[in-house]
């Protein structure tokens, strides 16, 4: 009954992943170029994408003490409502091209965006500990049909309506009305009332004092913002530097391609090799993104950028979840959670605000903004490998203490 249950789960969130989160890759595609036609200031342009991370980031605690209380189901409700909500205040902020209203139908787009960071979670709460690490990837799999559906949605409804994406926007209203059929099929049991009194109540600060978990948000936070990073110029560098909207959308679909394809395999390396490798190896990618996109500004190089861009957050991205996954108890879940996306999409708001500034008001070019969001990953993919490090070495220290005490 156990392994039916949890592959039921892991279907059902397989399911959502590529029919509701369809939505984000439609959002990340269009956003920023909606923003730049109805901002007063091309700064501006990647604002609403930020609203939408702000949005994910600010509800995220209480979506995970919702999730909790109420169980998956109810939160993963509470997102499909912000998604129709943030896509019906959309469609109307385009027809009457208010950047203003179009801003707070973002935020609530990241209502759903928020509850679609807690799918990979929810995939290990009725899974067993060997699959647990394939049950996330599995989760996490369904976005590479997203990839495919969002970008082909944006190309099929881009000219309907009186104003252009007024048709996308209608569409996303139906994804998020899907939703809620679709998580209607989840079982995930509510942590027991009975047991939750028997643990100490622990502080966010306590957590953050524990070296796993802290290096597990720091590594899943650089993986997330820095393809956020890249990801939200990318549209408006691609047009900038003379290519077709279908070309920006297409680059995009591969990125987002490349960001979930690994996931059917990615579990399977994570309990083979463990997690701190696979994080690893994803920050190499990152880097390896960062200088194909300072090699040249053809299509070709921002195809090869992206896709290791993709692939870098896949490998840091779900080996952060799956080390965080090991740092904690299931009557800790709500508050872990949360706080980890919390900070995770805070960082990627301070990321996709950083990335129209430095594509839009720095350098006197698409060129050189492009030059700069490159550059500026730097700094924190050492960060993450630093902290990385220090995790290996403090774990080994602790181990041989352990052997001399015995």
């Amino acid at each position: 009954m156990q392994l039916r249950r949890e592959y039921k789960n892991v279907l059902v969130l397989v399911i959502a992943q590529a029919i509701v989160g369809a939505q984000l890759p439609i959002a990340v595609t269009i956003m920023g170029l909606i923003g730049q036609n109805l901002a007063s200031n091309l700064c501006w342009a990647t604002l609403p994408i930020s609203l939408m991370v702000f949005g994910s980031m600010t509800t995220a605690p209480w979506l995970g003490l919702v999730m909790q209380k109420f169980g998956r189901r109810v939160g993963f409700w509470c997102g499909c409502f912000g998604g129709l909500t943030g896509g019906a205040i959309g469609l109307f902020a385009l027809s009457i091209s208010s950047f203003e209203l179009f801003l707070v139908g973002a935020y609530f787009t990241g209502i759903y965006m928020s509850t679609n960071g807690f799918l990979r979670f929810a995939a290990a709460d009725t899974a067993s500990p060997e699959f647990r690490p394939k049950a996330v990837s599995y989760a996490l799999a369904g976005g590479l049909f997203a990839a495919i559906l969002g970008p082909q949605l944006v190309n099929f409804t881009y000219e309907m309506g009186a104003q252009q994406y007024m048709g996308t926007y209608f569409a996303v209203m139906i994804l998020n009305s899907l939703g809620f059929v679709i998580f209607n099929f989840l079982d995930i049991p509510k942590v027991e009332k009975g047991k939750e009194n028997t643990f100490v109540d622990k502080s966010y600060l306590d957590f953050l004092k524990n070296p796993t978990i802290l290096v597990a948000i720091i590594c899943g936070s650089v993986s997330y913002a820095l393809m956020n990073l890249v990801m939200t110029s990318t549209p408006l560098a691609v047009v900038g530097m003379g290519h077709s909207h279908y070309s920006a959308s297409n680059i995009v679909s591969a990125h987002v391609l490349a960001m979930f394809i690994p996931s059917f395999f990615t579990g399977h390396l994570i309990a083979r090799y463990g997690a701190e490798r696979i994080v690893s190896y994803g920050l190499l990618l990152l880097t390896f993104s960062g200088a194909v996109g300072l090699m040249g500004i053809e299509l070709g190089h921002f195809y090869v950028a992206l896709i290791l861009l993709g692939l870098g957050w896949n490998f840091g991205f779900i080996g952060a979840t799956n080390l965080l996954l090991t740092a904690h108890k299931s009557h800790e879940r709500g508050k872990v959670q949360g706080l980890n996306d919390f900070l995770v999409f805070g960082s990627v708001t301070l990321a996709s605000l950083t990335s129209g500034t430095l594509m839009n008001c720095t350098g006197g070019s698409a060129q050189a903004g492009w030059s700069l969001v490159n550059w500026a990953m730097v700094p924190f993919l050492i960060l993450a490998a630093g902290s990385l490090g220090w995790l290996y070495f403090h774990k080994k220290n602790r181990k041989e203490s352990v052997e001399r005490v015995f």
